[in-house]
């Protein structure tokens, strides 16, 4: 048992790590999940400059990714349709409808510019053995942007979830600048479905924003429906709608939906309605206004971190600043290495080295001849001559010798000397490079990526501002209550309000506004709830006659449920119901020829508010005949609209 425990542990332990770091949650380097990174690998090993066919893709990734097709394909939808990285042919969907992808075979990709400039260095990557051992596929790619930002994220791990809004990329890139300038920066989400943004509780990717879909007036009637609350949908939008308008919440003549590349949802209000109310009946009843709940969880270090906006524009930039750093040094001495080699060509043309392998009886005489030759250049060499120098230099080709430029090879050196002063200038001051390189981009692709999601502050839409308030009418006579129900007795509510209903033999329930409903004859409470109101009741229990007396709130309770104020007893009955403090009441006892006493005053007030479902406290040691209740001397009493005294003032 203490192996299988332990070996249990072990396992769940291993499933959870894989879940978490290879499945759900971005690291924070390059911002991808390890399919996202595996598909991106692959598309630059297939890049040719022209589409591929994802179905192509899919299959190749394979190689790298063991969770079959349809998770590949899904996830290079979801990266192609966040524009940064992948180029589409084809229907990828609608994010405005919601519509799917075509099948893989019949849509293509590849990679974007900005791909290729950000995402990819061979010589910067770490590469490991795929799962079965025969491919390499990138631990993490050379990412130079913040990627976590850009494309968001939304994973679910075991005990641990994370939500990252996508950013602008403009915003990003200046952030980093400000980041770099030491200067002060402030991140908010941008969404490509546009819409309307309030971040005042979004604190650096944690906390929540409240997103609104864009409206437009058109006049008093219409009202057209432009862009759409991140994570909505126009088919859900509109259920939504029709939900709220079954429900009564507000009245329309007709939706109608006109989306196609542009959302274009019409919405024309019926008879009495104005489009100003209607507005903040929508961001009430519907998905026109979301709440968004974030927490930005990232895979750093190899562990799960929850992080901040603010933590990864840093670690990002400081992580591009050491690629940077990397590339100028390759590039710094590949240079020195061209200029080295040039420098030795030249003076092996120029100087006729050459000729001294005519005579040589084997290589290793033709290279030993030549390194002595070449002697005398070492002086103003920066690196040493090695014997793989020598031997590039007996490769040179005959019409290479030939047509042998010393001017030309001058100008060459200069410029390969221009370049090195250049790379050690730009290592010297490597923030600085940093800050250029990041403007370029910004000029390069910047265009192709303006804001659509307009930030603004929105005013709380209370639903009580926005509830249409209804008459209630009881008919006693029939015992039929609702909005339909035709009687002089009536009370004010919303739709969203629950009626109390509570009967002579103790039963009571609780249900929504109806239009028409029978509730029975001897109903003697019809009024809309207030937990926070005191009822007051004195019941009798039945043949005994013997009365209990309490007082309680109604505070918890399951719709259309039938609850009892007290336990089931042949003739157990109310007495009397009132609600509110300072109600006093006169009980007459029933006669009897040794009774002094025939009446007695109760004071509510002194009973303590109980649960219920409690008994209550005895009225009085004899039988009570009826309750009568006495003038109010505490104006905080208030009777009930109905019955103030259902026993029935002198009985």
């Amino acid at each position: 048992m203490k192996y299988i425990k332990s070996l249990l542990d072990k396992n769940f332990l291993e499933y959870a790590s894989y879940v978490i770091k290879d499945r759900a949650i971005p690291d924070i380097e390059d911002g991808l999940k390890p399919v996202q990174r595996r598909i991106l690998h692959t598309m630059m090993e297939m890049d040719d400059g022209k589409f591929n066919k994802v179905a192509n893709i899919v299959g190749d990734t394979m190689k790298l990714h063991p969770h079959g097709d349809a998770s590949i394909a899904s996830a290079l939808v979801v990266v192609a349709n966040k524009e940064y990285f992948i180029e589409r042919q084809g229907n990828f969907g609608n994010l405005y409808t919601g519509d799917p992808a075509s099948a893989s075979r019949y849509i293509e990709a590849r990679l974007t510019p900005l791909a290729k400039e950000v995402l990819f260095n061979p010589e910067l990557t770490e590469f490991t053995e795929s799962y079965d051992g025969r491919n390499l596929e990138p631990i993490l790619l050379p990412c130079k942007i913040p990627a976590t930002l850009l494309l968001g994220a939304e994973g679910i791990a075991v005990g641990m979830s994370t939500r990252i809004l996508p950013h602008n990329f403009n915003e990003v890139l200046q952030a980093q600048i400000s980041y770099l300038e030491e200067q002060p920066f402030e991140l908010f989400p941008d969404f490509l479905t546009g819409g309307l943004l309030d971040v005042t509780q979004y604190s650096q990717g944690n906390g929540k924003v409240r997103v609104r879909a864009k409206m437009e007036l058109v006049n008093e009637k219409t009202l057209v429906i432009r862009e759409l609350p991140y994570g909505v949908t126009t088919e859900s939008l509109i259920q939504s709608i029709q939900d709220a308008v079954n429900k009564n919440r507000f009245k329309l003549a007709s939706i109608n939906d006109f989306t196609t590349d542009q959302v274009e949802i019409e919405l024309k209000t019926a008879r009495g309605y104005h489009t100003d109310k209607l507005i903040k009946q929508l961001y009430a009843y519907t998905q026109c206004e979301q709440n968004i709940s974030v927490n930005l969880l990232v895979i750093r270090n190899n562990q799960p971190v929850l992080s901040s906006v603010n933590d990864v524009i840093r670690h990002n930039t400081e992580h591009l600043k050491d690629l940077l750093r990397n590339e100028l040094e390759l590039a710094l001495e590949k240079t020195r290495r061209q200029w080295h080699q040039k420098k030795l060509e030249m003076f092996f043309i120029a100087e006729k080295v050459y000729r001294k392998l005519e005579d040589s009886e084997s290589y290793e005489e033709a290279l030993g001849r030549v390194e002595k030759a070449m002697m005398p250049l070492a002086e103003e060499l920066s690196a040493p001559i090695l014997m793989e120098d020598i031997e590039k230099l007996l490769t040179i080709q005959i019409k290479r010798i030939s047509r042998f430029d010393q001017q030309a090879g001058l100008k060459e050196l200069k410029e390969l000397e221009k370049k090195i002063r250049e790379l050690k200038r730009s290592l010297s001051n490597i923030k600085l490079y940093t800050i250029q390189y990041i403007q370029k981009l910004k000029e390069q692709f910047g265009a192709d990526f303006p804001r659509k999601s307009r930030i603004e502050t929105f005013d709380e839409v209370r639903m009580e501002e926005v509830l249409e308030q209804q008459k209630v009418y009881w008919d006693r006579s029939s015992g039929f209550f609702g909005t339909k129900v035709k009687s002089e007795n009536s009370f004010q509510c919303t739709s969203l309000d629950k009626i109390l209903l509570i009967h002579r033999d103790g039963r009571y329930q609780l249900t929504r506004v109806p239009e028409k409903l029978f509730a029975g004859k001897d109903l003697i409470h019809l009024d809309k709830l207030d937990s926070s109101t005191i009822f007051n009741v004195i019941y009798s229990e039945g043949e005994s006659q013997i009365c209990y007396a309490k007082r309680f709130k109604v505070e918890k309770f399951i719709l259309e449920k039938e609850y009892r104020l007290f336990e089931q007893a042949k003739q157990a009955k109310i007495l009397h119901l009132s609600q509110g403090t300072g109600i006093s009441v006169e009980v007459v006892l029933v006669p009897h020829p040794r009774l002094r006493k025939t009446r007695d005053s109760f004071h509510f007030d002194e009973l303590a508010i109980k649960g219920i479902q409690a008994r209550g406290n005895r009225v009085s040691t004899k039988a009570i005949q009826r309750v009568r209740i006495l003038p109010k001397q505490n104006p905080g009493g208030v009777q009930m609209s109905f019955n103030s005294n259902p026993g029935g003032g002198e009985g």
